[in-house]
């Protein structure tokens, strides 16, 4: 994730190493793996925050702070131990002074066209990924961790500024890869659109290369390592003008998964809807995890869904609150998916003073935060699979293509395309109306999955251009075998000429389009955009997507043709609504929308506990608002509502035991935090004994008892070395 983490590896020499031992490098033993947060720093009890895995930042030694006294310090309290580094930067100082290998390496970095260095903190720079620096994430990074008993590596953020494209790295790659010399991406459409492919495959080989070495190097040594790239979604790297090899990726043998780095940062990118330029951060994360999980689960990688209690950007801390809980509910209305980087840097969270909304003091982490967001992140340790879908219309999808990243800098005459408005464009009209839109990653069109529950797909090449010809014949059979494909663009952008396979060699389509219609058996320059070919059916809008929602009341025609579409090939009515609810496992989530169909609100009728209160209030019903989400715990789908249990809570519970007349267990959450939990119980209990890991009593600073949901709620001062309870009634 984007943010300061050069300054972060400094600033955890300051902090007190507790409980650091010396280096005893071993393979972390075989557990869950479900959940995970990502560190720069070693052990402290005010950041332990009780997932299972934690992942350790960077591999390099600091004064005072090896890599091995990092590493050991959190297998020491009983973490699966994983790595991450960056792949387009890093605290590689060795490798850009020349300490590595003799050869001083400052021109790796990224040029922009005035020379500018393209910088991710001081002194380190984005880099070309040439040969060289493969082969010292190779020899100085990879294998160090793997010799430190590393068995998983996150290799993050594969990225090349749009913007860059001048250095001399990047121009003798240039001449490698098109066989002629250098052009400059400034001058020309087609330059820009070779410079970005060039960008996007030199990552895509780097990738290749790192992996394979760590498969191969672990092998060796008896291993099987796994190899997972932290990366943002295709929408946010396109909106952001960055070039990376997202979906290709994971058709590599050497690539087990994904993170999904979606956060209030890369969500509240402002867009247009309905003529109107906004933030949309609920509606943006949900697009952006749907873009991730389609690109994985054709290819049945894994992948880790990621979500921030605060970001990048300094806000105060009901900035923060808000966007939170419109990210969250986002990842998890994808029941299909329950593995979670709950959050990245703790100790940022955790450590650092931000303001207040009422005024400019900055103080740490409110403990009404804290003990909501640890509720919530507790509650992704327990968060089940589902095969219950969201509610709403289901099987439309919308093509993108890496080649998205291709047209967005710099901008040319004849094309713009305002804040990424013509993807927008095919999927706010639907998705601000309560229609679930999934995405389809046409570098995956070649695992049958990735169309299997699609009915109407809709396609245009306004934005984004076709990467291989083998796409149109899979797109051409599938609406053959019964799909049906709306297609809308005017084809008058200039990258429909640059210099591709549909113009080269054999090919001499004018427009990429064209080679698709000419398998389809189709003419769209007839009086007719209504085509039945073979089982399906194809609808051609002649509209650039961008004027479906830069423009007040522009997708009127949009969702008459959908709407139409959508019944003709499912025999259903399409349903607009303001809202997204799921039922997972005992959860209800929902999230209601504004600038929708209504302004209702949506009520869950109970009793539920709202898990985004601190207080867990138990309520007979819940109203969810225009802008807000909720996450409820649902007691009327407790399975044995007579075996006690502890519902929800602020703290990781372990050793939990229950008998006629006793509930016992012991959780475990960060120093200076405060618990609260709900428990079901048969009867009010008659004693609460609270006890510390050395036994001293520990005083309870709320409790109360709920006679009609039959549950206690029951709160406490958090200890990472744990609180053992004991109830009896």
């Amino acid at each position: 994730m984007r943010f300061e983490k050069l300054v972060l590896a400094s600033m955890a020499l300051v902090f007190l190493c507790i409980n650091c031992k010396s280096p005893q490098p071993q393979a972390s033993p075989q557990r869950a793996e479900k959940t995970a947060f990502q560190t720069s720093t070693y052990w402290m009890p005010e950041i332990d925050v009780r997932s299972d895995i934690a992942i350790i930042y960077g591999a390099n030694d600091h004064a005072d702070m090896s890599f091995s006294e990092r590493l050991n310090s959190w297998r020491e309290h009983d973490y699966t131990t994983q790595f991450m580094t960056g792949m387009a930067w890093g605290d590689y100082f060795d490798f850009y002074s020349g300490k590595w290998d003799g050869t001083d390496h400052q021109d790796i970095a990224q040029l922009e066209q005035d020379g500018t260095r393209i910088m991710h903190g001081e002194g380190s720079p984005y880099v070309v990924p040439d040969s060289t620096f493969i082969n010292y994430m190779k020899t100085a990074i990879v294998k160090k961790v793997i010799d430190a008993g590393i068995n998983t590596i996150y290799l993050e953020e594969p990225e090349f500024w749009a913007r860059a494209g001048y250095s001399d790295h990047f121009k003798k790659a240039w001449q490698r890869y098109y066989g002629f010399p250098w052009k400059a991406q400034d001058e020309s459409v087609e330059n820009t659109y070779l410079s970005n492919k060039l960008k996007y495959q030199m990552f895509y080989k780097a990738i290749e290369e790192v992996s394979e070495y760590a498969k191969s190097y672990g092998k060796s040594k008896g291993m099987d390592i796994k190899v997972f790239i932290p990366t943002h979604s295709l929408i946010n790297y396109s909106s952001w003008e960055i070039v990376s090899p997202e979906a290709s990726l994971a058709s590599l043998p050497g690539i087990d998964g994904y993170i999904a780095q979606v956060w209030t940062g890369t969500s509240r990118t402002p867009n247009y809807f309905n003529g109107k330029k906004a933030e949309r951060v609920f509606e943006n994360a949900f697009m952006e995890y749907g873009c991730m999980v389609s690109m994985t689960a054709p290819t049945n990688r894994k992948v880790f869904l990621l979500t921030d209690p605060i970001e990048d950007g300094v806000r105060d801390w009901a900035d923060y609150k808000k966007n939170y809980e419109a990210t969250f509910t986002a990842k998890i209305l994808y029941p299909t998916v329950n593995n979670y980087e709950v959050m990245p840097w703790p100790e940022r969270i955790y450590t650092r003073p931000y303001k207040l909304t009422t005024s400019d003091s900055a103080v740490l982490i409110p403990r009404f935060y804290s003990t909501q967001m640890q509720v919530m992140v507790n509650t992704l340790n327990q968060m089940p699979l589902s095969e219950n879908k969201v509610d709403g219309s289901q099987g439309i999808g919308v093509l993108m293509s890496n080649s998205l990243m291709f047209q967005r800098f710099p901008v040319h005459a004849g094309y713009e395309d305002p804040l990424f408005s013509n993807f927008f464009g095919q999927v706010f009209p639907l998705l601000k109306r309560g229609v679930p839109v999934q995405i389809v990653h046409m570098e995956n069109l070649i695992y049958p999955e990735s169309l299997k529950d699609i009915k109407v797909l809709v396609l245009s090449y306004s934005n984004m251009k076709p990467m291989e010809a083998k796409s149109h014949a899979l797109l051409a059979e599938w609406v053959k075998n019964g799909g049906t494909l709306v297609y809308c663009s005017k084809d008058e952008d200039p990258y429909q000429s640059v210099m591709e396979w549909w113009n080269t060699g054999a090919n001499h389509y004018s427009k990429p389009a064209e080679h698709l219609f000419s398998l389809l058996q189709i003419d769209p320059t007839n009086s007719s955009s209504d085509f039945a070919v073979g089982s399906g059916h194809v609808y051609i809008l002649k509209n650039d997507p961008k004027d479906f929602v830069l423009n007040e009341n522009g997708d009127k025609n949009y969702l008459q043709v959908i709407a139409h579409a959508f019944t003709e090939a499912s025999n259903e009515q399409l349903k607009f609504k303001n809202h997204f609810y799921l039922q997972r496992g005992p959860y209800d989530i929902v999230s209601v929308m504004e600038e929708s169909v209504s302004n209702t609100s949506f009520v869950i009728q109970g009793p539920v506990i709202d898990l985004f209160d601190p207080k867990l209030p138990v309520l007979s019903s819940k109203e969810v608002k225009p802008g807000t989400q909720a996450l409820l715990f649902n007691l009327n789908r407790v399975a044995d509502k007579k075996k006690p249990a502890v519902l929800a809570t602020a703290a990781r519970i372990y050793d939990e035991e229950s008998g006629s007349d006793y509930l016992s267990f012991s959780a475990k959450s960060p120093l200076n935090t405060t618990n609260s939990m709900q428990i079901i119980l048969p009867a009010q209990p008659e004693q609460v004994k609270l006890t510390g890991a050395d036994g001293t009593d520990i005083s309870q600073t709320d409790s109360s008892w709920d006679e009609t949901s039959k549950t206690y709620f029951l709160s406490f001062e958090n200890n990472p070395n744990g609180v053992k309870a004991q109830l009896t009634w």
